[in-house]
């Protein structure tokens, strides 16, 4: 298994009350596993994920994640 490490930031943080600001929490996910099975995972809704970075770098859902990765994943904001 690979561990991945999400932050969520905006107001997507509310689906994880029990964390601090910018707290991550781990996930662990099997090897070739994608940024896509993960938000189908953590049952994000697909309209509240607007850009997702994943080690500082702006991916879609087809990217494959690798141990150790560390995603941050944003909603849209303003309206965007």
């Amino acid at each position: 298994m690979n561990t991945i490490h999400v932050k969520l930031f905006a107001t997507l943080r509310h689906l994880r009350p029990e964390l601090g600001i910018g707290e991550s929490f781990p996930v662990e996910l099997p090897p070739g596993a994608t940024l896509g099975d993960l938000i189908l995972q953590l049952e994000l809704p697909e309209r509240e994920v607007k850009i997702v970075f994943v080690n500082g770098i702006v991916r879609d859902q087809e990217y494959v994640l690798a141990d150790g990765d560390e995603l941050g994943i944003f909603p849209p904001i303003g309206g965007g």
